[in-house]
């Protein structure tokens, strides 16, 4: 068993694409889009199986998890990147390209390492090893 994919409800469904093609080396397929309920959404492929499917719809209410305060449900996702460098690397070049980042690279009391940034939507990335 595994997870196949999460899904993100976005206000700017073509930025957010933009996002984890550009950052986590993933791979849109051709946007899908219904007139009818007014949904349109992308799935993003990566090289190990993942997908995040992206999805947008006018007129939905705001999550209500804040930037730092947090809430019942999903909170974030984790993302391995393969080795300390890569989060730091990957943490410094979000930081230069103005994302949040919201717990900078560090080894956590269970022995993880990771950073915690911040997509353009403000939905909570863990970078790990």
């Amino acid at each position: 068993m595994w997870i196949e994919h999460l899904a993100i409800y976005c206000t700017d469904l073509e930025k957010m694409k933009d996002f984890y093609c550009r950052y986590f080396d993933g791979t849109a397929n051709e946007k899908y889009h219904n007139p009818k309920k007014q949904f349109s959404s992308y799935f993003i492929s990566f090289d190990n199986g993942a997908r995040l499917e992206l999805m947008h719809k006018p007129h939905l209410a705001d999550n209500m998890n804040e930037v730092l305060d947090e809430y019942r449900g999903l909170v974030h996702f984790a993302v391995s990147l393969g080795s300390k460098e890569k989060v730091d690397a990957l943490t410094e070049q979000l930081r230069a390209e103005g994302y949040a980042i919201l717990g900078e690279p560090r080894t956590t009391g269970d022995g993880y390492y990771e950073s915690v940034v911040a997509d353009p939507e403000y939905n909570r990335i863990e970078l790990t090893v």
